[in-house]
C-alpha cells in the first residue's frame, strides 16, 4: 500500500513539473523555457571560449545573409514545430580543418567553414543545416537528459527548488552537444525530418545524403565526422534518407544558380 502511495505521489509530481513535447506527446521534465535558457548558457560560454573562432556578422555580412536565407527557408517550411519558440540564431565558425556544424537546446546553429568549403552545392548545407535544427527542433538534448540522469534524480532538484543545481546539470549535458554524441535512434530521426524539412524548400529533399556519398566517394566513408555519427553507418544513412524522399515524393533535384561558390568565396 505504501509503494503504491510513493508511486501515486511520484507520478502527480512528473505531470506537475512536466511539459508535453510538441513532436510526438514525449513527456519532458524540460520546459521549451528550459531549452532556450540552455542554450543561451551554452551560446555564451562559445563565444567566450577563445577555441571557438566566431565570425562577426558585420564583417561577413554578405556570407551572414547568404547563410541566414537557407536557414530562413528551412524555418518557413511549415515543418518546424518550435519555429516560433526558439532563437534560432546561426554562427559561422572559422577553421577549414573541421567538417561540423552543431546546434544547441533553443535553436542557436554553428556551422564550421571547413563543412561549408568541404560542400559542392547548396543543397548539401541545407541538407546538414536540416539535420541540425531537427536535433533542436526534437529537443534531443532534453531527451538525452532525462534519460542519462533519470526522473527521480531530476525531480529530486526540482523538489528542493535548487534551479542552479538543474541548470548546471543542463549545462553539462548541453555542453556535450558540440560533441555531438546523440543515439542512433536520433541521428536517424534528425536525418529522416530533415528531408521533411527540405521537401517544402527549393533545395533537393534528400540533401542530407550529399555529405555522405561525397565522403563515400572519396573512400572516407570510416572517417564520418562527428556531427554526423558513425550510427548508422553512412551507406546506411544514405539509404533511409532516400527512401524516405521516395515516400516524401519530394523533388531531389539540386538548385540550379544557387550562388554557392561565391558563397564560399565570401569566407577567409
Amino acid at each position: 500500500m505504501k509503494k503504491t502511495l510513493v508511486f501515486l505521489f511520484l507520478s502527480a509530481l512528473v505531470l506537475s513539473f512536466s511539459s508535453c513535447d510538441k513532436n510526438d506527446n514525449v513527456v519532458l521534465l524540460f520546459s521549451v523555457e528550459d531549452d532556450k535558457k540552455l542554450g543561451k548558457q551554452v551560446s555564451e560560454q562559445i563565444a567566450s571560449d577563445p577555441s571557438y573562432k566566431i565570425l562577426s556578422r558585420s564583417q561577413y555580412a554578405q556570407a551572414y545573409q547568404y547563410l541566414d536565407q537557407v536557414v530562413d527557408e528551412i524555418l518557413n517550411s511549415g515543418e518546424v514545430v518550435y519555429k516560433d519558440d526558439f532563437v534560432w540564431e546561426v554562427y559561422l565558425l572559422e577553421d577549414d580543418s573541421t567538417l561540423n556544424a552543431f546546434a544547441t537546446p533553443g535553436g542557436y546553429i554553428y556551422v564550421y567553414t571547413g563543412l561549408i568549403k568541404y560542400l559542392d552545392n547548396v543543397d548539401a548545407l541545407a541538407g546538414v543545416l536540416g539535420h541540425e535544427i531537427a536535433h533542436a527542433d526534437l529537443r534531443h538534448s532534453s531527451r538525452t537528459m532525462q534519460k542519462q540522469y533519470g526522473v527521480s534524480v531530476l525531480l529530486g532538484i526540482l523538489l528542493g527548488n535548487n534551479e542552479n543545481q538543474l541548470i548546471e546539470i543542463a549545462g553539462q549535458m548541453a555542453g556535450q552537444v558540440a560533441g555531438l554524441s546523440f543515439s542512433r535512434e536520433y541521428e536517424t530521426e534528425s536525418d529522416l525530418r530533415s528531408v521533411e524539412y527540405l521537401a517544402q524548400t527549393p533545395y533537393a529533399c534528400d540533401g542530407a545524403k550529399i555529405f555522405f556519398q561525397k565522403l563515400e566517394n572519396a573512400g572516407q566513408g570510416g572517417t564520418t565526422p562527428q556531427f554526423f555519427s558513425t550510427h548508422p553507418s553512412p551507406v546506411n544513412r544514405i539509404q533511409n534518407i532516400e527512401d524516405k524522399a521516395a515516400e516524401e515524393n519530394c523533388d531531389t533535384q539540386l538548385l540550379a544558380n544557387s550562388g554557392y561558390t561565391a558563397f564560399k568565396a565570401m569566407l577567409p
